[in-house]
């Protein structure tokens, strides 16, 4: 490549300019993943190629009945249902680097690849996970009829989001909250993730620089904000987004870990040499499955952005 060469100045065409190659490479931003803060993974088990099947047993609830002196009792036998998660879904990365490229070989192109393959998959499995998750919540945990005792708390809804902004934001949490306590879920361990913009409204609200109120830790890239109420709030750019009528919109998940399980495992990671060309490949394979085992333990705020 030759430099611009001003009006009237000779070219000395063929005079070539050598290039230099850095050893240095330009960091990638990676989308936060939260996944690892929001689900457990109790009942991962041993997983090591897809089609395996994880067996979730679940307590049983027991009957209670009324008594009067000298009635026969009867005896119940508890038994409790049994949650199937299959580990059906795969993901795989592969990449070739060739003998003949030597002037890149400074750099450790194999181990940047690795680690760039593992944050991808880590970005994937979350927009997956939560876009299956938000389908799975109890009725009553959703829409702009929730609760299971009130039936009249606004959460949004198919064309009818909430329109979020400072004024209504600490509200909407704070109704989240009720949802949850309505199931007789435990304070303890809830969150709530959140896109972006609806923290930046949350930060210019009434409870401004109190929103971080109790949490003195600096947020890291697991997408961690602070507590509000007595949710942990996280930031995600991969919650499911959508077009609705000319509202975009996107789902807010809330709740509390065991709400929802994966499992997952990076059962293979190889190199070997390229059989159709002279190089080395290296590839890896993750095996995955998740699944909502208790509905009323997870909701969803369904938003837009107010104008």
């Amino acid at each position: 490549m030759a430099y611009p060469i001003q009006s009237g100045q000779p070219t000395y065409s063929g005079v070539m300019i050598p290039e230099i190659w850095s050893s240095k490479l330009i960091d990638q931003y990676y989308d936060s993943t939260v996944l690892s803060q929001i689900t457990n993974t109790n009942y991962e088990g041993e997983i090591r190629n897809q089609g395996d099947k994880v067996i979730i047993r679940t307590n049983p609830t027991m009957e209670i009945n009324d008594y009067s002196v000298g009635q026969t009792l009867v005896n119940q036998r508890p038994v409790g249902s049994k949650i199937e998660l299959l580990i059906d879904k795969g993901m795989y990365w592969s990449a070739i680097i060739d003998d003949v490229i030597e002037k890149q070989q400074d750099i450790n192109q194999m181990n940047e690849w690795a680690r760039d393959a593992a944050e991808q998959l880590k970005i994937k499995l979350d927009t997956r996970v939560l876009a299956g998750t938000v389908t799975g919540v109890a009725a009553a945990n959703a829409g702009n009829t929730a609760g299971r005792l009130s039936a009249n708390i606004p959460l949004g809804a198919t064309g009818a989001p909430l329109a979020l902004d400072s004024t209504n934001i600490l509200e909407t949490i704070l109704n989240a909250g009720q949802v949850l306590d309505e199931q007789n879920v435990p304070e303890t361990g809830r969150y709530m993730v959140m896109p972006f913009w609806a923290t930046n409204q949350l930060k210019q609200s009434d409870i401004k620089a109190a929103y971080l109120t109790g949490d003195n830790a600096t947020p890291l890239r697991n997408g961690r904000v602070g507590i509000v109420d007595r949710f942990t709030i996280y930031n995600s750019n991969l919650l499911p987004r959508y077009v609705d009528g000319t509202d975009a919109t996107t789902h807010f998940l809330f709740g509390v870990d065991y709400g929802v399980t994966f499992a997952t495992q990076l059962t293979k990671t190889e190199s070997l040499r390229a059989e159709s060309t002279f190089g080395n490949i290296m590839r890896g394979l993750m095996v995955y499955g998740f699944k909502v085992i208790k509905p009323e333990a997870i909701g969803v705020v369904y938003a837009t952005q107010a104008a």
